[in-house]
């Protein structure tokens, strides 16, 4: 009987470098959100990947970079107890921007962990060919690591060749979930995740940072279609507004975009119903931040 392999294996990067992307491509559905605004991913997001020789499980951490409130402290002490678990890291950057402070920080960082680096440069489809080796030369003038893979996590270039490598470097280990899971999140997290990413993509910048989705119940009457209530958690009377919008126009439009996705997710009709709270100031307030799933990992 041939030997069965299973590990563990971080994504980290910058904000806004296709660590989610590369998630859902990893676990063929979408259980990461995607937006092209900071801070987007908060938690450690588990996709589970799985063959007949082996199974790895991915941590999509959030974006580091300098917290300004309790939220974003959580969310960089949540990517940071990520590497200390794992038999593989993941250091994702992106083709088409610079080298910065912040690539720089989580190297240190990286330094000093013992499990295999592996650069990933994603979205090489997004720059001319001639610029990678250089760019590629730069990352590696700071750090050794095990291997450099340039990809694109939209298009799919080079993925099968990374997944091989990474499916080799696993130990050998138990299956730790069965094969047809793709994350250990329950549904209700995914569910209120994919009705944040709406927010993000159709509101405005004023409103992303400061936005929480709490699903407050899930029921499933036989015969009937699965309905879920959820709140949309704000800062503020006016963002209130801007999510309501004109005649209740953007909850709608919201609501709409979300329970697609959700349908897509589950495999069956949902009826979703959104509205809008104010919780002044919660993203500074311990308790809000445990109350609405934010909770600090225990070391």
């Amino acid at each position: 009987m041939t030997e069965f392999h299973s590990g563990f294996v971080a994504i980290v990067g910058r904000p806004n470098v296709g660590k989610s992307t590369l998630l859902n491509r990893i676990v063929g559905e979408k259980i990461a959100i995607m937006s092209d605004k900071a801070q987007t991913t908060r938690n450690k997001i588990q996709g589970i990947y799985t063959t007949k020789e082996a199974q790895l499980i991915f941590i999509d951490t959030p974006g580091i970079h300098k917290p300004k409130t309790e939220l974003g402290d959580f969310m960089v002490q949540s990517a940071y107890s990520a590497l200390s678990e794992v038999d593989a890291i993941l250091f994702m950057v992106s083709a088409d921007q610079k080298r910065g402070k912040g690539d720089d920080m989580i190297m240190e960082r990286l330094k000093k962990n013992d499990a295999p680096v592996y650069l990933i440069v994603n979205k090489i489809d997004k720059v001319h060919p001639d610029a990678l080796l250089p760019f590629i030369e730069d990352y590696t003038s700071v750090m050794p690591f095990k291997e450099v893979i340039p990809i694109s996590a939209t298009e799919g270039n080079n993925f099968e060749h990374l997944m091989e490598t990474l499916v080799a470097q696993m130990p050998e280990g138990p299956q730790y979930y069965p094969e047809d899971q793709i994350t250990d999140h329950p549904e209700y997290f995914i569910i209120s995740e994919l009705v944040r990413e709406k927010v993000l993509l159709l509101t405005r910048d004023e409103v992303p940072h400061s936005v929480a989705v709490v699903i407050e119940s899930i029921t499933h009457e036989p015969g009937e279609k699965m309905h879920i209530r959820a709140a949309i958690i704000v800062e503020r009377d006016s963002q209130k507004g801007i999510i309501i919008g004109k005649g209740g126009k953007m909850l709608k439009n919201i609501g709409t975009k979300a329970r697609q996705d959700v349908e897509n997710l589950l495999g069956e009709k949902v009826f979703l119903e959104l509205w809008v709270k104010v919780q002044k100031d919660w993203r500074d307030k311990k308790v809000y931040l445990q109350d609405f799933g934010y909770k600090k990992d225990i070391d």
